[in-house]
């Protein structure tokens, strides 16, 4: 495994990392509304833009370099991204930001203990997502920069996703070395994911087209499921918006100017 691989797989966790670390520095053990509405309005731009041009678009250039039906690998895999995070968002046992009911197949498990599954949960398609992109790169069909961008994006959006996880724990009387700790370990899922696609890339290259379009579908549930809905809650709305529009920029950006 090359260093640019071991990069992409870690940056991603620094983002975490990073993120929930704030509940070191935030005096206050919750967090103000409107700066969490703009962090998980950015964190949807940054996925609904890596979805486009990180994921869905060398899909179908792959898929026509290939000799297929552009549009249908892309479109398959999209289709079964959602309907895998449809299955996971139904079976496993999770409570989402500001919710007192819990989703998913029922169990008695700690409210913090929930709230940790519901991030871990749409953690995965991003973990997906950079291990997909990484086996392109590995394989010669992405270039390796167009990874990386696409790392450092999910890394920049996971740092609001860090803290999001982080300060709701602290005040649900965690400790903040605990809450720090659970805000880590809710983004392990993403290298894990990462180094399983990629130690299977031989196998993983003749259906890439239909894998980077299926973390698009899986990513792009999660932020029509889960951010937006938890980003426009109450009132100022548009703050959302706003933070939506610049995350989406700032991925645009990284994809087109690294690719």
């Amino acid at each position: 495994m090359n260093i640019n691989v071991l990069v992409g797989i870690i940056i991603p966790l620094v983002g975490t990392l990073l993120g929930s670390a704030l509940v070191y520095i935030m005096k206050k053990p919750t967090m103000n509304k409107n700066i969490e509405r703009i962090l998980l309005g950015f964190a949807a731009g940054v996925m609904v833009a890596a979805s486009v041009w990180s994921l869905i678009n060398p899909s179908i250039e792959m898929a026509s370099n290939q000799g297929k039906i552009a549009w249908l690998p892309a479109s398959i895999g999209f289709i079964l991204g959602i309907l895998f995070l449809l299955g996971l968002d139904n079976l496993i046992p999770h409570l989402h930001l500001h919710s007192n009911e819990p989703e998913g197949k029922k169990a008695k498990i700690k409210k913090t203990t929930m709230m940790l599954f519901a991030v871990t949960l749409h953690n995965i398609p991003e973990g997906m997502a950079v291990g997909v992109a990484l086996a392109g790169a590995i394989d010669g069909s992405i270039s390796m920069a167009s990874a990386i961008a696409l790392a450092i994006g999910i890394a920049i959006q996971n740092f609001p996703e860090g803290s999001i996880v982080s300060m709701p724990l602290r005040s649900e009387g965690m400790t903040k070395n605990k809450a720090f700790s659970y805000g880590v370990l809710s983004g392990i899922v993403e290298p894990i994911g990462a180094i399983i696609t990629i130690l299977l890339t031989s196998l993983v290259v003749p259906i890439l087209p239909y894998l980077l379009s299926f973390a698009a579908g899986a990513m792009i549930y999660v932020v029509i499921e889960e951010l937006i809905p938890e980003a426009m809650e109450g009132e100022h709305s548009n703050i959302a918006t706003i933070g939506f529009s610049i995350g989406f920029i700032v991925m645009m950006i990284l994809d087109v100017a690294l690719s």
